[in-house]
């Protein structure tokens, strides 16, 4: 293909595409299948990696991610992001709307907004075209995190010429990470022996920092909407710039009313009060504003906030009721987790009857005794937690509780692992929920996703000695399943063939399956990239896995320990000897150039314009080779930000030329 033609295909293909997610995502019509709308990303991706010159600033492609951002540039707002007067009573509220009288009178409206709990962030647009997107920071400088919030498919990447909007606005809005998406991944993470996240707030926040903008984009963070700045602003009221950015294509919450006075006000915090946990999103209050620019112009601010608007606060709801047990449960890592059993209440819209206790520390710090009468509080809205014990209520005779020192299911002694709060059972290779868990692990959707076998049918197999570890599910037939407690003949037959299709699962769902800790799906995805095959990772060093995509000390460490355990080894060998899938499809790189012809690389760092993965790809498409260690023959070493200090060191004193990401572009050119 020419340049020529590849411009011509990639602007094609970014119309497209683009129209295709305008469709879905702004209007819930699908003109494609997802497999055919693959397909055509896939295609874009492929020509803009060849001709990098000419993807287009609204590139689909960056839903995706890629981007790497060792750090994120302060920016100076060009409107300063004031923060709001809070209030928790309906008086204060009076207070402001005589206050708002006595200063312009009774002839104006109030617009209430639902207060979502997010990140703020300031979406700067310059010919309809997203230049930058900037956290709130301290109001007058923010962090710019662009590459991440262009993933969020909420946020226009650009806005379709038929609209008339000013040449320079900036959008204003909250981002977010729907409850959905925040127990998906905490769920992710107590599978693979991580601390949960705290709430959905912080997941946003932590994950609109990452520096890896791929793993941005799975997390499948969402944006509303709800002001709009600009210095040639066709609107005179801010319900009528609400409209506007939805004829924009941007997402607002159609959970705002235009109110009349403060007593629609009231009733509209009333309704929601309750209301809000209906929503698939947190909030902890409501936003009250002027709506008229003119009269809030005429208001103006104070230091720290703007006259014309107030945010009523929710009061976090808690409620008492009493500590009937303390359960103990066992996870797949062997972590144990208290759990308070309630008398069952009714909180935040739903019965409350067990609250997290989370370890030994939390039990300690409430000094629990069962009987007590607790307050629960739904953690971010979201987990029930247990906050405060109501001593007024104690019963003296009542016992301290104390931690259990065994394991309630196969009685091992428990151990707490030096730095880390929970408690383990150690016997992981003969506590039977530890060994069910690691079975259930395996055959989840993430993993090999077999069909027909669920967590009852796992009991079943264990019942009758039938299975104990993931490879002797390989081993099952149909006669000897058929006729067990769930199985007639076609459940059987369906067990057996979801077995066999489960041959063809790619690898590096299989190395997630094998439930190794900290190796969640994405670091599974970043292994099989990196080594390609099962041996390759078993053989690797702490340091050589570390040269892998967002691998750190703990899972590189963790990763060598599992393949320490000769028991490990021998079930990767059955597994093996089944069929499952050991090795990534290897895809022929296409040859760009012979630019780097018999030169020699080794990476190390990284890189702000490419992810590692993929600057060996260029390496290599353009006649190079990549090496994993360094030597008298090596010609370069292309060092990014973080080089490992061995390898900087080894590399000076053989006189090898160590150059830069752009000097490396610079060769390529």
């Amino acid at each position: 293909m020419t340049p020529l033609e590849a411009s011509i295909a990639i602007q094609q293909l970014t119309d497209k595409i683009n129209h295709y997610n305008e469709q879905y995502y702004q209007n819930s019509i699908s003109e494609i299948s997802d497999f055919e709308f693959d397909q055509l990303l896939e295609k874009l991706i492929s020509l803009e990696k060849q001709f990098p010159q000419f993807k287009q600033e609204d590139s689909p492609s960056q839903r995706v991610g890629g981007t790497i951002s060792k750090n994120f540039d302060t920016v100076t707002h060009k409107y300063p992001m004031l923060s709001l007067g809070n209030t928790y009573s309906e008086e204060a509220l009076i207070d402001f709307d005589n206050r708002t009288k006595k200063a312009i009178g009774d002839d104006f409206e109030y617009v209430c907004e639902l207060k979502f709990d997010g990140v703020a962030i300031s979406l700067s647009y310059e010919n309809g075209l997203l230049k930058r997107a900037v956290t709130r920071g301290d109001g007058t400088k923010g962090d710019d995190v662009t590459a991440n919030a262009k993933t969020i498919h909420a946020i226009p990447l650009k806005i379709n010429k038929k609209h008339h909007f000013p040449s320079s606005f900036e959008a204003r809005g909250e981002i977010f990470m729907p409850t959905k998406s925040f127990l998906a991944i905490n769920a992710e993470r107590e599978e693979n022996g991580e601390p949960l996240l705290a709430n959905p707030r912080n997941a946003a926040s932590g994950t609109l920092k990452m520096q890896d903008s791929s793993i941005v984009a799975k997390r499948k963070l969402d944006c509303f909407l709800y002001g709009l700045m600009s210095d040639d602003l066709n609107a005179e009221t801010h319900s009528e710039a609400l409209s506007m950015l939805k004829q924009w294509g941007f997402n607002i919450s159609d959970t705002f009313k235009v109110c009349k006075s403060i007593q629609e006000v009231m009733n509209y915090i009333q309704y929601w009060e309750t209301k809000r946990f209906e929503l698939p999103l947190d909030t902890d209050g409501i936003v009250i504003k002027v709506n008229s620019f003119e009269k809030q112009e005429a208001l103006g601010f104070t230091a720290k906030s703007p006259r014309w608007a107030i945010a009523y606060k929710y009061k976090p709801q808690s409620v008492s009721t009493i500590l009937e047990t303390i359960s103990y449960q066992v996870g797949r890592t062997g972590a144990i987790t208290p759990v308070a059993n309630l008398k069952p209440v009714l909180l935040a819209g739903t019965t409350v009857k067990r609250a997290s206790l989370h370890n030994a520390n939390e039990i300690e710090r409430l000094d629990l005794r069962i009987g007590d009468t607790v307050m629960v509080e739904k953690g971010g809205e979201i987990i029930p937690q247990v906050l405060a014990v109501d001593l007024s209520k104690r019963d003296p005779r009542a016992q301290k509780v104390t931690y259990i020192s065994q394991c309630p299911d196969c009685g091992s002694e428990l151990v707490r692992k030096e730095g880390e709060a929970n408690h383990y059972c150690p016997n992981e290779k003969g506590c039977p929920t530890q060994l069910k868990g690691k079975i259930e692990h395996f055959i989840s959707r993430k993993a090999l996703n077999i069909d027909g076998i669920g967590a009852e049918t796992i009991d079943a197999f264990f019942e009758n000695n039938l299975v104990k570890n993931v490879a002797d599910l390989y081993d099952l037939t149909y006669e000897q399943i058929v006729g067990l407690d769930r199985f007639a003949e076609k459940s059987a037959q369906n067990c057996i063939e979801g077995l066999r299709k489960s041959k063809q699962i790619p690898f590096h769902q299989v190395l997630y399956g094998l439930g190794i800790r900290f190796v969640g799906v994405t670091v599974a995805e970043k292994l099989c990239n990196h080594f390609h095959t099962i041996e390759a990772i078993q053989k690797a060093s702490i340091d050589a896995l570390k040269e892998a995509p967002e691998i750190g000390d703990k899972i590189a460490q963790s990763i060598i320990a599992y393949f320490a355990d000769e028991d490990n080894l021998m079930l990767i060998e059955r597994l093996q000897k089944a069929g499952l899938q050991f090795e990534s499809v290897h895809v022929e790189k296409e040859v760009e150039s012979n630019r780097l012809e018999g030169l020699s690389f080794v990476v190390s760092g990284v890189f702000e314009h490419f992810e590692r993965d993929e600057i060996k790809d260029k390496i290599i498409s353009n006649g190079g080779k990549v090496l994993s260690s360094i030597s008298a023959k090596l010609n370069y070493v292309l060092a990014g930000e973080n080089m490992g200090p061995a390898k900087l060191e080894k590399a000076s004193k053989l006189n090898i030329p160590i150059i830069s990401e752009q000097e490396f572009i610079e060769m390529l050119s």
